[in-house]
């Protein structure tokens, strides 16, 4: 959708994406093949396939923000807000909008993802916390010592992208209960500079700690699904 505004062509998925939606793709035609053969008289399955559906979708425009926010990024060429043509403000507040778009849709899907493994599993982490995220289930799943392998593997992933989900952690926080995110680089260079011209923050920083973000959902993702698929399979466990 984002590439045909664009006018661009099609996204071709490929590496940890598409590794990401070919994982989703195996559950749903798994899920499928369970309804078929059982009823699904409890609606487990369909409701575990509306959960992964979502979780596509989701997916599809997290990647889609990325994309726009690093089309938009390079038509900013000016190094200060004050030299920016009237364009290059448009396209600059365009950058900031995906941007912002793809940070807040990080945590959004770890959250999605963290309520399906926790529903799946039950691992009952709100007895533990009413209020959790993906890495509060985390951490649910290695205290109970389930599933060991996945737990190590998305750990590992958590682990390898540390800096950059809490680089964007601190500025989703800032977004939703401080203030706009650019608004707070405007400070910090207003700060720095007194009175002097605002110099744009590091718009290629940000953007490579969002692909970090979309490299880091991706591959969870695809653990938890390959994951689950030959769990199911292999041992007949059900929902």
């Amino acid at each position: 959708m984002i590439r045909k505004l664009l006018g661009e062509p099609p996204r071709v998925s490929k590496g940890v994406l598409l590794d990401a939606m070919n994982s989703m793709s195996d559950m749903l035609n798994l899920l499928e093949r369970q309804i078929q053969a059982s009823g699904d008289p409890t609606h487990a399955f369909r409701k575990a396939d509306i959960l992964t559906r979502g979780l596509m979708s989701s997916l599809d425009e997290l990647e889609q923000s990325h994309h726009a926010a690093a089309f938009f990024r390079m038509k900013v060429k000016a190094g200060y807000a004050e030299d920016m043509s009237e364009d290059e403000k448009s396209d600059y507040a365009l950058y900031v909008f995906f941007y912002k778009d793809g940070f807040v849709r990080v945590f959004s899907i770890l959250d999605k993802l963290g309520n399906w493994l926790n529903d799946l599993y039950d691992l009952k982490t709100g007895e533990y916390k009413a209020h959790y995220s993906y890495f509060t289930v985390l951490r649910q799943l290695k205290y109970l010592k389930m599933h060991p392998v996945l737990t190590d593997n998305l750990n590992d992933i958590k682990n390898t992208y540390t800096d950059a989900i809490n680089r964007l952690r601190k500025r989703r926080n800032t977004e939703i209960h401080y203030m706009n995110t650019e608004m707070q680089d405007d400070l910090w260079q207003r700060h720095r500079a007194l009175y002097g011209k605002i110099h744009l923050e590091d718009l290629d920083h940000h953007l490579e700690d969002l692909q970090q973000g979309l490299e880091m959902v991706c591959r969870s993702l695809s653990n938890v699904f390959s994951y689950t698929a030959k769990h199911w399979e292999n041992r007949a466990v059900r929902p």
